[in-house]
């Protein structure tokens, strides 16, 4: 009797454990997929299948200063059904996408651009009609989404996505590819519509949030380690700078480099496709003598002049160290994203900057991850012997739990700071999270008269936190991807942090001559931070323009010449990205409802004008002749992303909100102790 009760206790146990497991089968997210996914989504929702990728092909054109990107995706529906696809890819944050093409079979369909609510409609009427149709999104400044529907089976799908961005940042010239963009941790209590229905507006693991409202289009599947399957792709890069070139260098990847001429360069991986799991950079170094200094491209677009101008302000060689007395606030995050090389990483550039620290500078330690702490109460003096402890300290910091950045943002800008010294904050982290807009309205509001730094770490750091906080924080930023690194990079930051700022920067132009440039207001520039500016003007442009800006107390100006200008395509796309990240800075800013409307107008309409993507304005393209039979469905398949290099997949995926259904597991962790709970009862009672 004992025995059948306790058999039909663990009977019982058993099917509420296996009932659970299947009534909350694991979510799909699709904007946070690192290399791109494609995720074949069907009508009869049968779950998703793993469908493999072929290859990714980039291809990059540097001419200049500019950068024109080729990415071409091949994908394959393997199944014996018709699909549709989800296809979520990273870009650079500053990237101008302004064409999708895609290739079906025998077909390519060229993309158009509407407003996103449109685009939308168009597609989905394009699907139910059995048409083959695409739509890409933008969901983040870096995450674009593509969807594709009514693939045949056994077809293999190419996708082209064409962007542009400048190639010159911190005095040397450089692109930044993203092959992978890392899990985001979310916060916030889920969204729901009634108590026990949650809302998810994307398919990610992920459920909406009061926090990240479309969390669930961030947070992807990733492939465990060991698992079957790679994301691979081939890179080549044709660089014609227009000068001679004394180094070209790759910073993580193997490359090889052969010159085809005079000042022509091609760059490819050394070993073939590489495994679509970190962020890949290239460096070129002009020769001796052939630094720009200046720079000015033109361009008439539909009946009005743009321009791109470049200047290098002053460097060291003319510039006085800060004299006056500065405080600086290291931050460092220790969450769990942050496992394994990024933490080492990220202390080992702690160490460097402690190392250089002044005699009268005045610092603190702030980590954080699930909550926040600090070394010290307040400021202390750089000492000797307080450098010490927090050489210990910073040494003993691991990576664990999650990612919640605002606390550790609060405290960093809110401290009591004497107003007499410089206050500096050394922000350390991969910016893996999904509320930026918060963080970012964050900064703007406790900054005060404080600088914020950003240092990007690990293999896939988030380059739009990163560019952006920096941006609010009147900073400046920079990554680290290899221990190789940190010497140099945070050298470079230090320096920045060493010398004056120029500031109070402003175009001086002749009586009469109207222009609308950006970025606007122009930024504070740091040491060899070029001055970039692109503008729009009605008339004819001047022979030159006067820029004026302070280095502390002392006056600075420099006349740029106009009269030689270097006519090129791209300058009018410059212009309107420029003017798109303006105006949605503001759109985040505001909270009156006409307001919002008024800047969402101008951001569509500037979008439309030059055919570009953006969070309100997206791609689509519809093949007009029905290729899905009527009386065929679709099915469902997905493909997984890489976890990031060098990245923990327990430190993420098992730590709650983090990366994984925590929700889900701790329901099966109760269930399991009532169970065990359970068995002791009947065995008490049957003894």
């Amino acid at each position: 009797m004992m025995n059948k009760m306790v058999l039909r206790g663990l009977a019982l146990y058993v099917f509420i454990i296996c009932g659970v497991a299947s009534a909350s089968p694991q979510p799909l997210q699709t904007d946070s997929v690192g290399s791109g996914s494609l995720l074949l989504r069907g009508v009869e929702g049968e779950g998703l299948i793993a469908a493999p990728t072929l290859d990714t092909d980039v291809s990059i054109d540097v001419t200049a200063m500019f950068a024109r990107v080729t990415v071409t995706q091949r994908f394959q529906n393997p199944s014996p059904q018709w699909a549709e696809g989800i296809y979520v890819f990273p870009l650079p944050e500053d990237a101008a996408v302004d064409r999708m093409r895609m290739q079906i079979g025998e077909r390519t369909i060229e993309g158009k651009i509407k407003e996103r609510d449109e685009a939308k409609r168009i597609y989905k009427q394009a699907k139910q009609q059995g048409k083959r149709t695409s739509l890409v999104e933008q969901e983040r400044p870096n995450i674009f989404t593509t969807s594709l529907a009514n693939i045949a089976p056994g077809e293999e799908i190419l996708v082209k996505i064409e962007y542009q961005q400048l190639a010159f940042r911190d005095g040397r010239f450089s692109l930044r590819f993203p092959m992978v963009v890392a899990p985001r941790y979310i916060p916030g209590a889920p969204l729901k519509i009634e108590e026990e229905v949650k809302i998810q507006s994307g398919s990610g693991w992920a459920f909406d949030s009061a926090l990240v409202h479309d969390a669930s289009r961030i947070t992807p599947p990733v492939r465990k380690p060991g698992e079957s399957g790679t994301n691979r792709v081939t890179m080549a890069v044709n660089l014609m700078p227009g000068f001679p070139l004394a180094k070209v260098e790759s910073a993580y990847h193997p490359v090889k480099i052969e010159q085809q001429g005079v000042g022509e360069y091609q760059v490819a991986f050394a070993e073939g496709p590489v495994k679509a799991d970190r962020d890949f950079e290239l460096h070129w170094v002009p020769a001796s003598g052939s630094e720009p200094k200046a720079a000015l491209f033109t361009q008439q677009h539909e009946g009005r002049n743009y321009a791109l101008l470049m200047l290098m302000p002053p460097g060291r060689e003319v510039l006085d160290r800060i004299a006056t007395q500065r405080d600086i606030t290291f931050v460092i995050d220790t969450s769990g994203s942050m496992g394994g090389e990024s933490i080492r990483q990220a202390r080992q550039a702690l160490l460097v900057a402690l190392d250089r620290l002044r005699s009268g500078d005045r610092f603190n330690v702030i980590q954080f991850n699930s909550t926040t702490s600090a070394l010290f109460p307040m400021l202390v003096e750089a000492s000797t012997h307080n450098l010490a402890t927090a050489r210990r300290y910073v040494a003993s910091l691991q990576a664990n739990g999650g990612t919640e950045m605002r606390p550790a943002l609060n405290a960093a800008l809110g401290s009591d700071r004497d107003r007499s010294r410089f206050h500096q904050v050394v922000f350390i982290t991969d910016g893996a999270v999904g509320n930026e807009d918060a963080l970012f309205a964050l900064i703007k509001a406790r900054l005060d008269q404080s600088r914020l730094f950003t240092v990007g770490i690990g293999s896939a750091p988030n380059s739009h936190f990163m560019s952006k906080a920096a941006q609010y924080g009147r900073g400046s930023f920079l990554y680290i991807g290899s221990t190789n690194e940190v010497q140099q990079q945070i050298d470079t930051l230090l320096s920045k942090l060493d010398y004056p700022a120029l500031t109070d920067i402003e175009l001086q132009l002749p009586e009469g001559v109207s222009i609308e440039s950006y970025p606007n207001p122009i930024p504070d520039l740091y040491l060899n931070e070029p001055l970039q500016v692109v503008l729009r003007s009605e008339q004819p442009l001047p022979d030159s323009v006067v820029v004026k800006g302070k280095f502390a107390n002392q006056q600075w100006q420099s006349r740029i010449g106009l009269g030689n200008q270097s006519q090129r395509s791209g300058v009018s796309v410059a212009w309107a990205r420029q003017r798109i990240g303006h105006l949605m800075d503001r759109y985040r800013s505001v909270n009156e409802i006409e307001q919002k409307s008024a800047l969402r107008s101008a951001v569509v309409q500037t979008a439309l004008d030059h055919h570009l993507v953006s969070k309100f304005t997206s791609l689509v393209a519809v093949d007009v002749t029905p290729a899905r039979p009527v009386e065929s469905t679709l099915k469902q398949h997905a493909l997984k992303s890489e976890l990031p290099a060098g990245w923990k997949y327990d430190k993420v995926f098992g730590m709650a909100k983090t990366a994984t259904p925590a929700q889900l597991q701790i329901l099966i962790g109760l269930l399991l102790m009532l169970g065990a709970l359970l068995i002791v009862r009947f065995n008490k009672r049957w003894s």
